[in-house]
């Protein structure tokens, strides 16, 4: 365990995944949230 350095792991994998997670959390929210004003607007 002495070996180990902090802030010296490769962490590239993670934050893509993290963004891409963010991103479509994104997405998702803003495809809902037009969903629900739609509906609003149609009187559905």
């Amino acid at each position: 365990m002495d070996d180990h350095k902090q802030g010296s792991m490769d962490i590239r994998v993670q934050q893509k995944t993290f963004d891409g997670f963010i991103r479509m959390s994104v997405w998702g929210a803003a495809i809902s949230v037009a969903i629900l004003i739609f509906m609003a607007l149609t009187n559905a």
